[in-house]
């Protein structure tokens, strides 16, 4: 009963700490993007790096190219956050359940003795 539930919550909990650590990602990765785009303005030639070769590209290109970048991040951020939320629900809900579960054991136990 109660460590079925326990497995669970673990389960809930690994889940939730992968998706905390993919919004970290998308979180540098959107921090990255907006400082590549601070460096474009201040600069009238641009590169962009394709495996291990840095080619020229036209700046309003990497500009636009940049930007999408960010607007694809910004919404699978936004995904993992509606994701753990709900996950972060779950995992409540059920540990409450766990919790008195465990004190109906424990009072059980106590009438028994």
């Amino acid at each position: 009963m109660a460590s079925s539930k326990l497995n669970q919550l673990q389960l809930l909990q690994q889940n939730l700490q992968n998706i905390s650590l993919q919004k970290q990602q998308l979180q540098n990765q959107i921090v990255e993007v907006d400082s590549a785009l601070a460096s474009l303005k201040t600069t009238d030639k641009a590169y962009k790096i394709v495996g291990k070769v840095m080619l020229a590209i036209s700046k309003p290109d990497l500009v636009k190219e940049l930007e999408q970048q960010k607007e694809i991040a910004e919404i699978r951020l936004k995904n993992f956050t509606q994701q753990e939320d709900k996950l972060q629900q779950g995992f409540e809900e059920l540990q409450l359940e766990v919790m008195k579960e465990l004190q109906q054991e424990k009072k059980t136990e106590k009438r028994s003795k």
